[in-house]
This record gives structure tokens, C-alpha cells and sequence, in this order.
């Protein structure tokens, strides 16, 4: 039996975002780090949210919230008009689980689900994004420079001027191809 590959996840601090990039390189070549029910299962736990079960249309609606989120946080980084259907999608998202914040005796916040279900995980990533796209947060919402990535991300940066969703992926990548298109143009000056 062939073991199949699933590529690893990329994590952030913001819940919402870092769940928007369960899709990367969306104007690439998309990587789908969600791409059956147990693989989402998986990012939810690793991200506190440890759910009972997953079914293919649970997926389909995850991915549904993943891009509405994505949708109204490009919509906000842009300066323009939140997209209604984006909008409809989350609030039903938030108002459709039973999850509460706890406080732990080390003083974080943590999710408790009700009942282990896919719509209260998913009901903590819509109001996360709720409070993210409501400006709630310090920080401004940015789309990544990268031509191929253009992930959102909060910003909170002392200038904002923060350019990459993450400097060990996309910041990374771009610097590389600028030193190499550097290399090449002062290797062909020399000759």
C-alpha cells in the first residue's frame, strides 16, 4: 500500500488566517493542505479544535467558510466593500456551532466544543474571522507581495509594512529569485 503525502500546514498566530492558508498559492499553482475530511480533522486539532468526525460535505462547507473569510479579507486589505455572500457564509458559520471561550489556569484562552462537532469548530474560525475583519485587532489586514501566494494576513508590524505572509516561505522564496535574477543580470554585464 502507497503511503500518501499530505503537505504540512502552515501555521500562524491568527486562527482565521491561518485557515484561509489551507489553500496556498491560490494565483500559483494551488495547494489544497485540506484535501479530505481526516487531513481537516488533523489542522483543526493541531489548532485546539479536535473534532468527533468529518464528512466529505462538512469538508465542502469548511472550504466554503475558508474562502468566504479569504474573500472578505482581500476585500478589506483592498479598501473595498465586504462582499455580502462573503458575509452570509461566516455569520452563518459563527451562528451555527456551540463553542465557548475558556480561561486555562495558565491564563490563554482556549475553545471548548459542546459536542465535538465540525459546526462548532467551525463557528470559533467565523467569529475569529468576525473579530479580524471587524478591526478588533491591532494590526491591519494585508494581502501577501508574493505574485502566487497573495494570502492575508494581520499585519502588526511597528510601520506596517509588513510584505510576506510568512518570511520562511514567501519572503524567502522572493528573495531567493531576486538574488538569483540579480546573479544573472551582473553575470551577463560581465560578458
Amino acid at each position: 500500500m502507497a503511503t500518501v503525502y499530505f503537505p504540512e500546514f502552515r501555521l500562524g498566530k491568527v486562527l482565521a488566517t491561518s485557515f484561509t492558508g489551507t489553500l496556498s498559492e491560490r494565483c500559483g499553482e494551488p495547494l489544497e493542505r485540506i484535501p479530505v475530511p481526516s487531513r481537516l480533522m488533523d489542522w483543526l486539532a493541531v489548532n485546539g479544535l479536535t473534532v468527533a468526525s468529518c464528512t466529505q460535505p462538512q469538508l465542502e462547507r469548511a472550504r466554503e467558510l475558508r474562502e468566504a473569510i479569504h474573500t472578505a479579507a482581500t476585500a478589506v486589505a483592498n479598501q473595498n466593500p465586504l462582499p455580502s455572500s462573503a458575509v452570509q457564509v461566516i455569520n452563518d458559520c459563527s451562528a451555527q456551532g456551540l463553542a465557548s471561550a475558556i480561561l486555562t489556569a495558565e491564563g490563554a484562552r482556549e475553545w471548548q466544543l459542546k459536542s465535538a462537532s465540525l459546526e462548532d469548530a467551525l463557528s470559533v474560525i467565523a467569529a475569529d474571522a468576525i473579530s479580524l475583519l471587524a478591526g478588533e485587532r491591532e494590526g491591519k489586514i494585508s494581502l501577501c507581495a508574493s505574485p502566487t501566494c497573495q494570502a492575508a494576513f494581520l499585519d502588526t508590524s511597528r510601520g506596517g509594512t509588513r510584505k510576506w505572509c510568512d518570511m520562511n516561505t514567501c519572503g524567502n522564496r522572493e528573495k531567493k529569485a531576486r538574488f538569483l535574477a540579480n546573479k544573472r543580470n551582473g553575470s551577463s554585464l560581465a560578458d
